[in-house]
């Protein structure tokens, strides 16, 4: 009887379901390997929720068999995660990254103070083994610095994952992608690709970063005042940008926002970003410098109502506000689900009267993901056996793979997976394996938990329709009622002294009648304190606020 051969087993536990929280794990019997730990931002249908995790339980349940941590570039999407997860594990699991990653990587852990792990940098040509694992690193071109993609060999087979890319030709810091080791890789032969959707749907290509300085330059060079830049605080490239363009015309520049000052300080001491120490200014000794010689950098690109351009705009910054003969420029895209607060910060910079440039009226902006003819250059530089579509809403996944069936590839071998799906390779061939358990984890203050539904359903209805309480004290031998108080919070009718006077008579009254009951209890009574209130306030307000029914035995 001839053995099944033991598979590898790939199994994307994030990123499948939106830009963010990129995780992917990689098993082969008793070695595996993770790719990415990222994070996402909530939205609206989150309320009081910080970020959101992926679901890495299948990680810690097999920890022995982790050899490894891999990540591809610094963003949140792909690191964030990576402090809780390293909490989480019971032993030190070496991570491998570039060397600006891995200083990123470093500034975050040191705010959860957490000890730096095994790190071990690798760059453009670096090899490792892990195990089972022959891995390649080659660098990729993305809207940060020292981006890597990866080729990992088993004997199941191989595979090669872009991470976040573009096909910029004319980068900022000249680090193309590596086009010939990729090109080798395909000759040596790629089993499954696992590639960037996030601009699947866009047609053309994305232009190259270098597009933007000339932009940035001639608002700087031409502003009355002085120009504050919002961006990405990761987005090294374009905060290179920025410091050319403000050096090259006079002017200093002044960084504020926690995460820009902590990531251009680690971009400057890693050689990353390079401007010198005569041209950047603390932020509270700008006093004798002229406005048209002032360039601020800042955070706050997507709206962050604590960040350093909405405090600007609201007076609240601590040394710097916004006035009309400012000049701001918003240097990025909103992130789904952020636009309306984006939208927000634009009308208060308009009603201050400064003068502001987006990406809808001026190239201040453009993507770190390739479109349409880069993703379809990849597939046809790596001519893979098979391919998942990574990175993306459920719309970039699909529009990827039919992206690939244009091609020529046939629909059977192209997976659009969901989280918790996992694909199985035997002899360089896949197919669908067994699902884990996945899916979210919600960080909120300083507990991390399950999602549960009834608490964001509860949060949702106290933003909507605000707090009723109503307190009833009675005595059940005797059969008697004492006062009912009712207090509310959020409600429109809360200086209505007649309403709330007519509704703890009401709710006195139902109480009256249920303690006479025969075996009347506490649990009934509350019952009935909040259905009478309830349903006398939807008979006068037409409105269902929480109602919290307090009733004790005296």
């Amino acid at each position: 009887m001839v053995k099944k051969q033991s598979p590898l087993r790939i199994i994307p536990l994030g990123g499948l379901d939106g830009i963010g929280k990129n995780m992917t794990a990689f098993e082969y019997q008793d070695d595996m390997v993770l790719v990415d730990a990222g994070l996402m931002f909530p939205d609206d249908e989150q309320p009081g929720v910080d970020l959101i995790l992926p679901d890495y339980t299948y990680v810690l349940e097999n920890e022995e068999k982790l050899r490894g941590i891999i990540i591809t570039h610094g963003h949140e999407d792909h690191t964030g995660a990576l402090p809780y997860l390293l909490m989480d594990l019971g032993r030190k699991v070496p991570v491998y990254s570039s060397k600006l990653t891995l200083g990123i990587i470093e500034g975050k852990l040191a705010e959860h103070k957490i000890n730096s792990p095994k790190f071990r940098e690798v760059k453009n040509g670096s090899h490792l083994n892990l195990g089972a694992f022959s891995i390649d690193f080659f660098s990729m071109t993305h809207s940060i610095p020292a981006a890597l993609g990866v080729y990992m060999r088993t004997p199941a087979g191989s595979v090669l994952h872009t991470g976040d890319f573009k096909l910029d030709q004319t980068p900022i810091d000249g680090v193309t992608p590596n086009y010939q080791a990729i090109n080798r890789f395909a000759t040596q032969g790629i089993d499954l690709l696992l590639s960037d959707s996030t601009n699947a749907t866009r047609p053309g290509f994305t232009p190259s970063e270098s597009a933007v300085g000339p932009q940035l330059r001639h608002i700087i060079k031409n502003a009355p005042g002085r120009v504050i830049v919002a961006s990405f605080s990761s987005h090294i490239h374009r905060l290179q940008q920025v410091c050319d363009a403000s050096v090259a015309v006079g002017r200093k520049v002044v960084v504020t926002g926690r995460s820009m000052v902590t990531n251009t300080k680690i971009a400057r001491e890693l050689g990353y970003l390079k401007i010198s120490d005569n041209d950047i200014v603390d932020a509270y000794d700008i006093g004798d410098i002229p406005d048209d010689k002032i360039v601020v950098l800042c955070t706050g690109s997507q709206g962050e109502p604590m960040s350093a351009l909405a405090r600007m705009a609201n007076g609240d910054h601590k040394s710097l506000t916004i006035t009309a003969d400012d000049t701001v420029i918003i240097s990025a895209t909103p992130v789904p689900g952020n636009e309306k607060s984006v939208q927000s910060i634009i009308n208060a910079l308009s009603k201050i009267g400064c003068q502001i440039f987006d990406k809808s009226n001026t190239l201040v902006h453009v993507s770190g993901h390739g479109s349409q003819e880069e993703l379809k250059l990849m597939l046809a530089m790596t001519k893979p056996r098979y391919f998942m579509p990574v990175h993306g809403e459920a719309v970039h996944l699909r529009a990827h793979a039919k992206l690939a069936e244009s091609m020529g590839m046939k629909p059977s071998h192209i997976f659009v997976a969901d989280n918790g799906d996992t694909l199985e390779m035997r002899g360089g061939k896949v197919s669908w394996g067994k699902p884990v358990d996945s899916g979210v984890v919600y960080v909120d203050g300083l507990s991390v938990t399950d999602a549960n539904p009834v608490v964001f359903r509860d949060r949702q209805k106290l933003a909507s329709d605000g707090i009723v309480t109503c307190v009833v004290t009675v005595q059940l031998r005797s059969k008697r009622v004492g006062d009912v108080e009712v207090a509310c919070r959020g409600v429109s009718f809360a200086d209505d002294d007649q309403l709330l006077s007519e509704a703890q008579a009401s709710v006195k009254d139902k109480i009256a009648a249920g303690v006479k009951q025969d075996g009347a209890n506490l649990d009934q009574l509350r019952k009935t304190a909040r259905n009478s209130l309830s349903n006398f306030l939807w008979n006068k307000t037409h409105t269902r606020p929480m109602v919290i029914p307090v009733v004790m035995e005296v």
